[in-house]
This record gives structure tokens, C-alpha cells and sequence, in this order.
């Protein structure tokens, strides 16, 4: 298992992996745990003033609009999951989670106690995404899925974002650790030309 992330630590949360191998938290779970540990620990170093700063061009965008984005994509997986439907249309635009840095750390440590005892068998329940993805037409796109699937989609969606968030603290002078915003497969490969 992956290190503890210290910020896991500081909330009292901690992906917990038990002895019985049917029961083992599914690595796509401690991904999602991970990336959104991340975030919180981001959030532990900000305050609202800074969180809600919309930089000027070419980002014109805040701290805060890029994370509430990411945390609305993982509140439509956790509700998708008794409905079987995860409409990422649906999501709420909640304009605290984007200006309240307390507001967003709740509300990720919320999502990290719903996704924490999901199992392999939640993970492949079927599920139907309803999500807008074409500009030619007001209808959206309806597919089928399942619960692992769009777990995979909102954790590598919400590396894309720390991606940006990561060019949006350096313009705020905010310093960000040297995985934030890197995919794993790129900080592999980092690695492997690093090694030469």
C-alpha cells in the first residue's frame, strides 16, 4: 500500500487495509483517496481570500472554481450510487465550494467517508451517466457504465484540474508538492528518463 498521506493523518482519515484479501480497499479507491487528499492538503495552506482569487488572463479562473469542479464531479459519483444514475449535468454550481475553504475541506472530507468502504463489488455495479458533451445539441449524452469506471473518469478529471490549479498557485506565489498535477504514468515516466 501507498505511504500514508500526512494530511490522511492530520483529519484522522487513513485508507485502512485489512488483513482479509476479500476485504482489501480496492486500488482505484485509494486513487480517488489519494488525489483528493491532494486537494485537502492544498486547501489546509490556503484561506478564503486566496482559494477564491480569480487570476487574470490567460486563466481567469480561481483556486476555488477549478476544485469546486472537481468536488461536484465526485458528489455526483457518490450520489450515482443508489440512484445507478450519475448525471454530472446535475451538479449543484455551489458557489461556498468555490470561496470557503472550510466549506470545500467539509465537503471533501464528506466525499472521503463516502467512497472509503466502497469494495470491488461496488465498484463494478452498472450505472448510467448522463453527461453533456456535444455543442451541436441541448440533449444530453446517456451511456452506460459502471461505478469503477466513472470512479477512474472524476480521479484522472480531477488531476487535469490540479494540472491548471498548480499554474494558478504559481502565479499566487503558492507553493504546491512536485506530484500535484502530474499523472502518475507521467511521474513514472519522469522517473524512468530521471534514472538514465
Amino acid at each position: 500500500m501507498n505511504s500514508v498521506n500526512p494530511t490522511a493523518t492530520l483529519i484522522g482519515f487513513a485508507p485502512i487495509e485489512n488483513t482479509n484479501v476479500h476485504q482489501q480497499t480496492p486500488e482505484l479507491v485509494i486513487a480517488s483517496q489519494d488525489v483528493l487528499l491532494q486537494g485537502l492538503g492544498l486547501l489546509f495552506d490556503l484561506w478564503d481570500r486566496t482559494y477564491s482569487r480569480v487570476v487574470p488572463a490567460p486563466y481567469k479562473a480561481s483556486i476555488g472554481q477549478h476544485y469546486r469542479h472537481i468536488l461536484e464531479h465526485f458528489q455526483c459519483l457518490t450520489r450515482g450510487l443508489r440512484s445507478r444514475e450519475i448525471n454530472y449535468d446535475a451538479r449543484e454550481r455551489n458557489i461556498r465550494l468555490e470561496t470557503e475553504v472550510t466549506f470545500a475541506s467539509t465537503a471533501t472530507c464528506d466525499v472521503l467517508r463516502a467512497i472509503k468502504n466502497y469494495s470491488e463489488e461496488t465498484l463494478a455495479h452498472p450505472c448510467r451517466v448522463v453527461h453533456s458533451v456535444s455543442y451541436g445539441t441541448t440533449q444530453p449524452t446517456s451511456m452506460e457504465s459502471n461505478l469503477g469506471r466513472e470512479m477512474a473518469y472524476c480521479t484522472g478529471h480531477a488531476i487535469h484540474h490540479y494540472a491548471i490549479i498548480r499554474l494558478i498557485c504559481s502565479e499566487l506565489g503558492i507553493d504546491v508538492p512536485a506530484e500535484f498535477g502530474f499523472a502518475p504514468s507521467t511521474l513514472k515516466h519522469m522517473s524512468t528518463l530521471n534514472a538514465d
